[in-house]
């Protein structure tokens, strides 16, 4: 059974909130189609400024619908069900969103679900979210993007041990290792995370996409090429309406008012 996530724009921000509590928000494959519909309209809609993506339950999400893949087992058809076609395609959205991503978790973020923070730009969590990868566990690999996340965001070391050892993170143990920015208290989750989105929501849309692109591309660049490319993003924001009122705003002695172009 699948309930679509919940979408709310309001102010700027698209509240993404993951529906499907009894099944502990399993990603199943018309979840992950229903998640790449919105992020393709997310990227092109001036009134998408930031994304936050949240869930309903006492799970942040339980990874692949487990219920799903047996079903596609039996059928003979576990290989070409589409799961990680489908899979992949979302997280590469996800990940490529020329818009600031916020994660709030609440409870557990395993295997895909981990993932699915990990794309994210920014993960917050509340005192009950714990991260686990889930693959190893059951004789299997990361297959939705955490053997390239985790390295990058914890080191290699670390990355094997979370694999390899498929133990739980606690909340504290996931701040320590880098894989959560901010911990709040239960209770007081989603405030900090309406509060973060909405700080996003009104700031400079373009310079965060180039700044993100200019990160994310970094990783196969020598330092003159990204100075270059720097030189490049720079000159596009420059010429943003954004950065004229910036400069209005420092000789008008006021805090500029971003329109997100």
């Amino acid at each position: 059974m699948s309930s679509s996530p919940q979408i709310l724009i309001e102010q700027g921000v698209a509240h993404l909130t993951l529906n499907r509590p009894t099944q502990r928000n399993a990603l199943d494959i018309p979840t992950l189609n229903a998640i790449s519909a919105y992020l393709e309209d997310f990227a092109e809609n001036p009134a998408v400024r930031v994304l936050l993506i949240d869930s309903v339950g006492k799970t942040f999400c339980a990874g692949a619908d487990l219920a799903e893949w047996a079903a596609a087992e039996q059928r003979g058809e576990l290989e070409s069900y589409g799961w990680t076609e489908a899979a992949h395609q979302m997280m590469d959205q996800l990940y490529r969103l020329p818009k600031p991503t916020i994660a709030a978790i609440h409870g557990g973020a395993v295997g895909a679900g981990m993932d699915l923070a990990l794309c994210c730009d920014m993960r917050i969590a509340d005192k009950t979210a714990y991260f686990k990868a889930g693959y190893t566990s059951m004789a299997y690999c990361p297959d939705a993007g955490a053997s390239w996340h985790l390295p990058r965001l914890i080191g290699e070391e670390q990355a094997k041990r979370l694999l390899f050892l498929d133990e739980p993170y606690n909340a504290e143990q996931a701040f320590a290792a880098g894989l959560i920015g901010e911990i709040c208290a239960d209770g007081e989750l989603a405030t900090l995370a309406q509060e973060r989105a909405a700080r996003f929501a009104a700031g400079p849309t373009l310079a965060f996409a180039e700044t993100k692109t200019l990160i994310r591309d970094s990783y196969s660049r020598t330092l003159a090429e990204q100075l270059l490319a720097e030189q490049a993003a720079g000159l596009r924001c420059g010429r943003s309406q954004d950065a004229m009122e910036a400069l209005n705003a420092i000789n008008e002695k006021r805090p500029p008012q971003f329109i997100g172009r």
